[in-house]
């Protein structure tokens, strides 16, 4: 069989694997998301290996499905941005910068501390610690807009505070690689943060200045398809230079030139095509894909006690520091609550970190593994406890004292 055969076969798999999980994840009353996250643990090497079945002999068909799989993500936080509105999510940027900061804060502090009473040099705490402090809130945008609250208060405060972590979380890598290395100095962070507002305002100037004249020559030109494909090649666009501009995740990007189309005439027949292309093939292969990096056979059992102690930490020092912050910034506890469930998910960002790490040789293959692991639990955790933040309380009826001389109920 061919190598496109081969591929052909192994996304039919996925498909049709991801969206029968996905609907018995939805009869189970769970986020369609933990049914397509689950299966992708269960089709890779943890138990089927799909990747490596008899008729498959492309060495590279993993590296495909999983490039598949982040076009996917970028697609999805697209049209998280696209959801929204630039003046909604300014009025929460108090909560957003709090629980951003604290939210980066606390886990790292945690994952230190951690790694310390572990027997780890600084150096190797310090990584671990960081990637505690990563947050990929593509999962948590997913269940937002499946529960229909993504432009609630508290989906815009999210989001807000999603992008502050990733300035913050890059802010400290850079800074944690210049100092371990010795070769860094104040001037090079400085030109790191610089680089992150070239970026942000080159993004917000090109969205409010050029953007709009680009939609409107384009629904002019007999074009098929044409503003979709606009809003194809301008996300894709605004993801590349968050990373090679802005030194930043590519779904920062990509949500930012959501935002940007939100503001367009055009968004509604934009956001309709993208939704049905990405929901139908993209995002699923995203989701499985999570799963399909992971290898349970490889976690030692002396070291398990390991991974749930930091998948705890990870969990509390998310709910603890950006639910914190949304606190500071007046939310009421259960939304203080919703806030620090959502910014669990840790995601490709903490993979990313984690890498830099183990080239660095600030982590060790095994620790590496536990954070895969860690990894995979705060994103399988993160769909069911937010769907659970969001269900309304059911009220019990009081009854109403009987009147023991009428032998009717009291009426006030």
């Amino acid at each position: 069989m061919s190598n496109f055969l081969q591929l052909i076969a192994e996304l039919m798999i996925i498909l049709v694997a991801a969206k029968l999980a996905g609907y018995a994840s939805t009869r189970l009353k769970q986020p369609s998301v933990f049914g397509e996250l689950l299966v992708g643990v269960l089709l890779g090497p943890s138990l089927l290996d799909i990747t490596h079945f008899g008729f498959i002999t492309d060495t590279h068909l993993h590296e495909i499905i999983y490039e598949l799989g982040e076009i996917g993500v970028l697609l999805l936080m697209f049209l998280a941005g696209l959801e929204l509105n630039i003046k909604d999510l300014t009025r929460n940027s108090r909560a957003a910068l709090f629980s951003g900061i604290l939210g980066v804060v606390v886990p790292v502090g945690s994952g230190i501390l951690f790694g310390e009473l572990l027997g780890m040099s600084f150096a190797h705490a310090l990584f671990l610690g960081l990637t505690l402090g990563a947050t990929s809130v593509s999962i948590s945008a997913q269940v937002l807009i499946e529960l229909k609250v993504l432009r609630s208060k508290v989906g815009l405060g999210l989001l807000g505070a999603a992008v502050f972590d990733d300035i913050l979380v890059i802010l400290l890598l850079s800074t944690a690689v210049a100092f371990l290395s010795g070769g860094g100095s104040v001037i090079d962070i400085l030109m790191v943060f610089l680089k992150m507002v070239v970026f942000l305002g080159a993004a917000a100037a090109v969205g409010i200045w050029l953007l709009p004249r680009l939609v409107r020559l384009t629904g002019k030109l007999h074009i098929s398809q044409g503003l979709t494909t606009l809003a194809l090649v301008i996300l894709l666009g605004y993801g590349l230079a968050a990373e090679l501009v802005g030194g930043m995740a590519a779904i920062t990007g990509t949500f930012m030139a959501g935002l940007m189309f939100s503001r367009t005439p055009e968004k509604s027949a934009i956001e309709s095509n993208l939704h049905s292309i990405s929901y139908a093939f993209f995002v699923p292969i995203f989701f499985v894909s999570i799963g399909l990096s992971v290898n349970l056979r490889e976690f030692k059992v002396e070291s398990l006690w390991i991974l749930l102690a930091i998948s705890v930490i990870a969990i509390l020092g998310k709910v603890i520091g950006a639910g914190g912050g949304a606190l500071l910034a007046k939310y009421s506890p259960r939304e203080a609550l919703q806030m620090g469930i959502g910014m669990i998910s840790r995601g490709e960002v903490g993979l990313i970190i984690a890498n830099i790490g183990i080239k660095q040789g600030y982590l060790s293959g095994e620790m590496m593994t536990i954070i895969v692991g860690m990894i995979l639990v705060t994103t399988l955790v993160t769909p069911p406890l937010l769907r659970i933040s969001f269900k309304e309380p059911k009220l019990k009826e009081k009854a109403l004292p009987i009147n023991p001389d009428s032998g009717e109920e009291n009426v006030a």
